[in-house]
């Protein structure tokens, strides 16, 4: 049987940690040359992408100690999934045939609030939907 805090870890912080490494080691590779190119494709990437992360942190940080502070945890979900962005353009500056790019940042910032947004409107919609 798994401990309550271990649980609590598999559950809600092992997915923000393996999605990190997930966006960590897909940076660490060059860009593929064979990829076509379309436009503002890696704008469109990085904003689902971070998106995601910005609901799994989220998702984290409502199951933690800051449970009671709802501003806290989204601006908090938010800035971390910009920095991690941030952080994850400035590790690409020093891979081979990549580079960093601010616009690249606003987007990872961009896609953080919206999947903090389009979470917490499926919070609010589940939550309504088990009260009936």
């Amino acid at each position: 049987m798994i401990r309550k805090s271990a649980y609590h870890f598999l559950h809600y912080w092992f997915p923000i940690l393996f999605y990190g490494l997930i966006i960590f080691v897909q940076s660490s590779y060059p860009r593929l040359e064979s990829t076509p190119d379309l436009p503002h494709m890696d704008k469109v990437l990085h904003f689902a992408g971070y998106a995601l992360l910005g609901m799994l942190l989220l998702r984290g940080l409502s199951h933690s100690r800051f449970k009671d502070h709802d501003r806290l945890i989204k601006v908090a979900s938010i800035v971390l999934t910009g920095i991690y962005g941030a952080t994850d353009e400035w590790h690409q500056h020093y891979v081979p045939y990549r580079s960093a790019d601010l616009w690249d940042i606003f987007f990872d910032f961009a896609g953080g609030l919206f999947g903090v947004y389009l979470y917490q409107l499926f919070l609010e919609k589940y939550r309504n939907i088990r009260r009936i």
